[in-house]
């Protein structure tokens, strides 16, 4: 009679960091490898956030760089691994979705409350101006309804869970953010002077485009100064270029 063999008991290692020191030296690594997300290539930095924030949400390292995208500056989560986290939560009863005609719904229910539903149509789509959107609009907008859908329910109903992550196929369609720093002045210090030969040199076309109403003195100062240092008498003979200020 034949021994009936045990399965042998394989032995298994996690690659998650236990310290500060082994997850910078990990990055690196990962930041030279050639099978990683695009947003992680030779980026240990990106890497280092996404593990971090794959810890927050019970991600492993690999899982965190597969499923958190860096889109615009900003670290999200795909929809499918949105719903994944939600229903792999003890705090979930059921996640449910449904397309009809060109409305898709997400139904949640959260153990010990009312169930919630949130929905995004075509209208909607339209409203916020997705529709015609070269990329996944355009490709597959009824998947896009449903994602839509997915994020508004699952991001109300279990921040917790998401640890207010944001989904990525939202980030997407949002405008990228415009810098509103002002710039810091150049000081006159920094500017050379204008010199009079330039200026002599300047005036009958500056004087042509005034007449002619294409420019102003002002704005001429204005964008001389800029670059270079004017002195007043400079300013006088440009705004003399006026007939109306030369009066």
């Amino acid at each position: 009679m034949n021994a009936i063999t045990e399965p042998v008991s394989r032995g298994s290692f996690s690659l998650a960091p236990q310290s500060l020191d082994e997850a910078l030296r990990f990055a690196e690594v990962l930041a030279e490898s050639s099978i990683i997300p695009k947003d992680f290539a030779k980026n240990p930095g990106n890497i280092l956030v996404a593990i971090q924030w794959g810890m927050e949400l019970g991600l492993q390292p690999m899982q965190a760089m597969q499923n958190i995208a860096v889109i615009n500056g900003r670290p999200a989560l795909w929809g499918d691994a949105v719903i994944a986290l939600v229903r792999s939560s003890p705090l979930c009863e059921y996640v449910y979705e449904t397309i009809d005609g060109d409305v898709a719904t997400c139904r949640v229910k959260r153990r010990g409350e009312e169930e919630q539903l949130r929905t995004f149509s075509l209208a909607d789509a339209k409203a916020a101006g997705l529709i015609g959107k070269q990329g996944p609009w355009t490709q597959y907008p009824r998947r896009m309804l449903q994602l839509r859908a997915r994020a508004f329910a699952l991001r109300d109903v279990f921040p917790d869970v998401l640890r207010g992550m944001p989904v990525a196929e939202e980030v997407m369609d949002m405008p990228k953010e415009r810098d509103i720093t002002p710039l810091s002045p150049k000081l006159e210090q920094d500017k050379p002077a204008y010199t009079d030969e330039q200026l002599a040199e300047n005036l009958p076309k500056w004087r042509q485009a005034i007449e002619q109403s294409k420019t102003s003195p002002d704005h001429l100062i204005n964008t001389i100064s800029s670059k270079y240092v004017l002195s007043d008498e400079q300013i006088a003979q440009i705004k003399a270029l006026d007939p109306i200020e030369g009066e």
